[in-house]
């Protein structure tokens, strides 16, 4: 059993993208590079599509609805291809095979509540890491909303070779994370992906009052009556 089922994620570092292999994911990263400020997140509403023409088809933009879930709002044609049908709406995990749906749950917490720039290597489903020709490219990047809450994904799925016959699910293979410290306090106004650690409070040891300052009960009621 690899690290990557055991621990759930397998958190290596690494320099860049290949912009030989990944063109399209090296030009979706160095455009959103271009729009973030420098103590903070590009925002969604800055996202220009001509500023990755040549990437769109494989570019999506995603929406957090809940903790490590998040649903596609744009999509460029390759990933309707892949899934064989129209995906904008669908949650981002569909095309990720059930094994892997976890470990990409935490993915997408680790993205917008690090917050972090995520670069997985994926597999066709079924088909073994080992064996595998090429790996295929996600990556995710972090963007704020009209609220300033890290709640958007900027995104690219980069597949080589022929599409095989739709739907189309991938494995995770490995995970790449690039933390984005500046951008830390932003990330922490997101509402749904703040740690859950329950209602209860720590519970207090019981001390009895000193003798002191109790106060004496009567030992019995006395009604007193006055005569007119």
């Amino acid at each position: 059993m690899s690290d990557l089922v055991r621990s759930g994620i397998v958190l290596n570092m690494m320099d860049r993208l290949s912009q030989n292999q990944y063109p399209a994911c090296a030009l979706v990263q160095a455009y959103w590079q271009s729009l973030k400020p420098k103590n903070g997140l590009p925002k969604r509403s800055d996202i220009d599509p001509r500023g990755i023409e040549d990437a769109l088809n494989y570019a999506f933009i995603l929406e957090s609805i809940g903790t490590g879930i998040a649903r596609i709002r744009i999509a460029g044609m390759h990933l309707n291809e892949l899934f064989g049908m129209e995906v904008r709406g669908m949650p981002i995990s569909s095309l990720i095979a059930p094994p892997s749906r976890d470990t990409f749950s935490r993915v997408l917490v680790g993205v917008l509540n690090s917050p972090s720039i995520m670069t997985l290597s994926l597999t066709p489903e079924g088909q073994m890491r080992e064996a595998a020709e090429s790996h295929e490219r996600m990556l995710l990047l972090p963007m704020v909303d009209e609220k300033g809450q890290t709640t958007r994904v900027l995104g690219c799925l980069e597949t080589r070779g022929p599409v095989k016959a739709p739907p189309q699910r991938f494995e995770i293979a490995n995970v790449v994370k690039h933390a984005i410290e500046a951008a830390s306090t932003t990330a922490r106004s997101h509402p749904h992906l703040q740690p859950v650690t329950g209602f209860s409070e720590a519970q207090a040891d019981f001390e009895p009052a000193p003798e002191a300052r109790r106060t004496k009960r009567p030992d019995y009621l006395r009604v007193v009556k006055s005569s007119e």
